[in-house]
């Protein structure tokens, strides 16, 4: 009974490591490379045609988008890598100084063909090519093994879908998120009490720091991005790409802002010293609405990232609330600083920075500000991509209604319609 206890309690992780975008990449290009082995068995002249499933590995990338274009792209690396290695079998032969002639002539094809990453790939098939003796067929046989790995990797995905990385985005907006809150939260503390400007100074190089997770926070976004791209498992990819990324670029302002309001705040601190950096009712109002703007952030990142309509409805209602607390909070921070600045002017530039640096941040957050950046970045992509569609296909998707579909409802987290 106990065993099955235990099972019961390890059936849903295992369920969860089943869906793991990593073990689904990896289970992925397992299957891909062997089947791809398998068949240039049958088809290659080689012995033991490893071209084969080790293009297969490389085209079966983290998203379809990735497959699509890195298997075109890689096969005319190894196309133009062979050619390069036939032509100069023909005149040269293999020497150290033909080598060396044959690597530059093959990085500059490779810069020729545009294969991007897949340039050093042009180099390495030429060399591979080059250093046998039956030139002839070795470079037929790695052309026909290229093309297996290329054609098997592309089938994959589509009998095995790729894995949709918005989770994994998601949760890096959210740590985002929570950082930006224990910040805050920190900041709020010592506004509220004696505090060195040495101190107010090691929240600014954290505010710094921030900058570094907004780069990781974007490249998991761009992988997210890709995943929705030519994936049949997504519907409204557009809508999921543009939700996620407008969410990021509000939470990257409230970065920079944050480390423009820790700046003032060491800027104050040193200014004020020995003194607290505000009187004791001000720092009290700036650590309560600092707390709130922190808590606001966190729905905010809930709201941008959750993929069940009545998550998001939830999320959208406690976010106004916190903004709508912190506003009067505000309020009544503006009215104890102009107390403060009649009663000692020497700083007032400072504690006026204060109270517009928060403000900013709230209004970033706000729900209507969100809906028309969602709305005009909507629009922005749907105006590129209908001009790179031809004039017959724009058509046509307008008379069936598609861009009406995007703007149905209001804005939320991706599984919401717009």
């Amino acid at each position: 009974m106990q065993d099955v206890r235990k099972w019961a309690e390890s059936l849903p992780r295992l369920l969860r490591r089943h869906r793991d975008p990593v073990v689904v990449q990896t289970l992925r290009s397992a299957t891909a490379a062997t089947i791809a082995y398998v068949v240039a068995l049958r088809l290659s002249p080689e012995p033991a045609p490893l071209t084969a499933p080790l293009t297969a590995l490389l085209v079966v990338q983290v998203t379809l988008y990735a497959t699509l274009t890195n298997g075109f792209r890689r096969v005319n690396a190894v196309v133009a890598g062979v050619l390069v290695a036939i032509a100069f079998s023909q005149l040269v032969g293999l020497t150290w100084w033909s080598l060396a002639l044959l690597i530059v002539a093959s990085l500059g094809v490779g810069h020729l063909v545009r294969v991007d990453e897949y340039i050093p790939e042009v180099a390495i098939s030429a060399m591979l090519v080059l250093g046998v003796t039956t030139i002839s067929s070795t470079a037929w046989a790695r052309i026909v093994e290229t093309l297996i790995g290329a054609v098997v990797g592309m089938a994959c995905n589509l009998l095995l879908p790729p894995p949709v990385w918005v989770d994994e985005a998601g949760e890096s907006i959210e740590g985002l998120a929570r950082r930006l809150r224990q910040l805050m939260l920190r900041m709020g503390d010592e506004a509220a009490e004696l505090t060195p400007w040495q101190r107010a100074a090691e929240r600014l190089h954290e505010a710094r720091r921030l900058d570094h997770a907004i780069v990781e926070v974007d490249a998991a976004l761009r992988q997210a991005e890709d995943s929705l791209r030519l994936n049949p498992r997504v519907r409204e990819g557009l809508l999921h790409r543009v939700v996620l990324r407008t969410g990021l670029d509000t939470l990257e302002i409230c970065t920079v802002v944050l480390r423009v309001l820790a700046r003032t705040f060491t800027d104050l601190a040193k200014a004020r010293e020995p003194e607290p950096m505000f009187a004791s009712d001000a720092g009290s109002a700036v650590e309560q609405l600092l707390s709130q703007i922190a808590d606001a952030v966190v729905s905010f990142a809930v709201l941008v990232t959750t993929s069940i309509s009545e998550n998001a409805e939830s999320a959208e209602a406690r976010l106004a609330a916190e903004l709508h607390t912190a506003t009067g909070t505000r309020d009544k921070l503006a009215e104890l600083l102009q107390d403060e600045i009649r009663r000692d002017d020497r700083n007032w530039q400072l504690l006026g920075a204060v109270l517009t640096e928060v403000n900013r941040m709230i209004d970033e957050l706000d729900t209507e500000h969100r809906t028309r950046r969602l709305l005009e970045e909507l629009d922005r992509v749907s105006s590129e991509q209908r001009a790179k569609r031809p004039p017959w296909l724009t058509g046509l998707r307008e008379r069936i209604g598609v861009p009406e579909q995007l703007r149905r409802n209001r804005t939320g987290g991706p599984g919401r319609s717009l």
